[in-house]
Formats: C-alpha cells, structure tokens, sequence
C-alpha cells in the first residue's frame, strides 16, 4: 500500500511540473504574440517615433521610445568680454571699480541673463586673463595693453548663464604661459567649457552633439588651413551634428571684413562649417550669406573693461536656433538683439543692456554692412537661402 501511494504522489508531482511546464509554455507564447503584435501595430500606424519592444527576464513587455521628433536648440553668442583691466589704467572708473561698487558676480550681465538663461548655450570670446601673475608679457609699447581680472572673476561668467568661451585672441598670453594656464584652471573649476588653443568644445545639447572650435587668423597658412579641415573632420567623426568655428581676426575699428578674414571665413564654411564668428575688431562688422550660411565677421565689444567710454557702444546679441529632424541639421534660423555695452550713454558702466533708442539705428548699420543678406537682419528670426 505504501508503495502504490508513493508511485501515486510521484506520478502526481510530475503531472503537476508537466502542466506548470505547459502554462508558463503558453504565457511565454502568448507573451511573445502580444510583442510582436504591438510591434506590427505601431509599424502600420507609422508613429512620430522609432520604438523598441523587449521582454525583460519576468516576461514584462517593456516599451522604450527612441524619438526622432523634430528638436529646436537655441544658441546665443556674443562678442568680447575683458572682464579685467590693464593697470596702467588707472582704477578709478575702471571695471573692477564697478565690481567692488556693487559686490555681485550678476552685476555686468544683470540686463541680459535672462536671455542666456533661456537658451540652450551661450558662447563669447574670453579676451583677458584671470591670473595672479604680475609678469607681463613684452608686447612693444604704450599702445598695446595686457588684460588681467582676479581668478574669481570667472565668477561672472558662471552666475551670468554663458556656457562656453573661445580663448584664441591676442590677450590670451598677456600674463606668458603661466596667465594662459591660470585663466584654464579658473574656467574648468567652473565647468565652462573652453575653444581655441587646442581645446575643442564638444557638448550634447538635447541628444544632438554640437561643436565649437576658437582660432587666430590673423594670417591665412596652410598650417592653419590644414588644422581647421583636420579638426572639423574631428568633429564630425565624433558624431558631431552642428559646428560653428569663432575666430579673432581683422582690423580694430574696421566696419567692413578684410580679405584675408573673407577669405578664410569663406574656406572654413566650404571646409564643413555650419557657421562662422568672428571678433577683435572692437565694432559691428559685416555678415554674410554664403552658400546658405551665416558668416558673421565681427561681433563687437560686449562686456568690455579695456576702454572706460569707448566711441562706439553699439554691439550684438546673435541667436541662432537650429532646427533639427530626426536627429540631423534642417536648418538654422538667424535674430539679432541690438545690444547697447553700457546701460549709460555718457560712459562705460560695463552692463550690457538691450538696445531702445538705438535698436533701428544698429538693425540698419548691419544691413548696411551686409548686402548679401538683402535686408534680413532684423530683431525676429529669419532664415537665409543658398
């Protein structure tokens, strides 16, 4: 007897595995059946995004949307900021006069962070160093000038929304080796990311990688050349989907782009480029049209400690928003913000404020200055052709 109901309970527990064995069976296959039924659905209904169906080890489904909806991304760039002074100066009126006066990294930037805020990444030139070194480099005379603010002044740039800074201009070394090295540590301490003198920016934006390179070009080299192609290829080898070069180039006080800065600016587009930036020339330059892209050549002062009431106040804010589908370049569309480097008139109190009076007068020198973009400059966005 007890042999015949061990056989029996055997025979049981084995009927009981078969038929757990035959139901998780079914709902595996049912599982399956219902993936790949979701799958086909979505196929048909050709959705606004790619999808991925996987079953993970409990049998769940688990539905992960890969979008490839059209994305906007808005960059605001803007022109020089010598967030110090040369000591020969004087201190009286100078910028780190106003600093001390007010006590607030916001201060300079406090008319037109908002903007910065609500973008997806501000680009300007650095031109200074923030270092504590008092040995200058020799740069031949009264006339030339070294820049210089205290380390914590990069403070300013953190508290004021400006993501990224080109260094390649002829302030950079004012302090040698040592200032350009101090005015690096003090950027990175505060994550601002750094173009120019072989660094690259590489930053994703909204699942799209953009890059920004900085570069001299004061002459037109092969080395030079030979670099720009090499590091757009760089770029673009990264996944890179938007590049934009910001040179220092061209004639101080010169409204209108050198041939060399028109050559080069024009190589470097044909190279790769999606646009092209430019400063050094202390005022608003020309741009241009060329093959359906922007070249901006000289985008002005903007927070500028190296003149205490410089002739011409009149500046820029550039945006441009990118327009991209299925996570590739569409199109860029352009808006000047007529920028005034002072909220004053009569002098320089370093707080660069959205242009009134003078908004028509500076929408009008640029299109002016710029015959190729047939009167498009204006203070809403606007898309040219190729």
């Amino acid at each position: 007897m007890n042999n015949k109901h061990t056989y029996l309970n055997r025979r049981n527990k084995k009927n009981r595995r078969q038929l757990l064995r035959k139901k998780k069976k079914r709902r595996n296959i049912t599982t399956i059946v219902i993936v790949l039924s979701i799958f086909t659905i979505l196929s048909i209904l050709k959705l606004g995004s790619q999808n991925t169906l996987e079953v993970d080890s409990k049998n769940k489904i688990k539905l992960e949307s890969i979008s490839n909806e059209n994305k906007e991304v808005l960059i605001s760039i803007i022109g020089d900021l010598t967030l110090g002074t040369d000591e020969k100066f004087g201190y009286d009126n100078s910028l780190p006069e106003a600093f001390n006066n007010n006590k607030d990294y916001l201060y300079f930037m406090k008319n037109v962070v908002d903007l910065f805020k609500n973008d997806d990444y501000t680009l300007a030139n650095l031109e200074t160093t923030f270092t504590d070194s008092k040995i200058k480099a020799p740069k031949g005379g009264e006339i030339f000038f070294n820049f210089k603010g205290p380390k914590d002044y990069v403070n300013i740039l953190k508290n004021s929304s400006i993501d990224g800074v080109t260094i390649s201009n002829n302030h950079i070394y004012d302090y040698g080796i040592q200032g350009m090295k101090d005015t690096v540590k003090a950027l990175e301490s505060k994550d601002i990311d750094i173009c120019g003198e072989e660094y690259k920016i590489v930053k994703d934006i909204q699942g799209i990688k953009f890059g920004f390179l900085g570069y001299m070009g004061w002459n037109i080299s092969d080395e030079l050349k030979s670099k720009i192609c090499n590091d757009i290829e760089e770029l673009r080898s990264q996944g890179v989907k938007v590049i934009i070069p910001y040179f220092h180039w061209g004639s101080e006080s010169e409204y209108e782009a050198g041939r060399n800065q028109v050559e080069l600016a024009r190589f470097t587009i044909d190279s790769g480029a999606d646009a092209v930036i430019g400063s050094h020339p202390h005022v608003i330059q020309t741009m241009e049209n060329y093959k359906g892209k922007l070249i901006a050549y000289s985008m002005g002062n903007f927070c500028f400690g190296g003149n205490f009431n410089p002739k011409d106040k009149r500046t820029f804010i550039l945006q441009i928003k990118c327009n991209l589908e299925n996570n590739e370049l569409n199109n860029m569309e352009y808006k000047v913000i007529p920028t005034m480097i002072s909220s004053r008139n009569d002098k320089n109190d370093y707080v660069p404020t959205i242009a009134k009076s003078n908004k028509e007068e500076i929408l009008k020198l640029l299109n002016e200055l710029s015959p190729t973009l047939n009167n498009k400059i204006i203070d809403e966005f606007f898309i040219i052709d190729d």
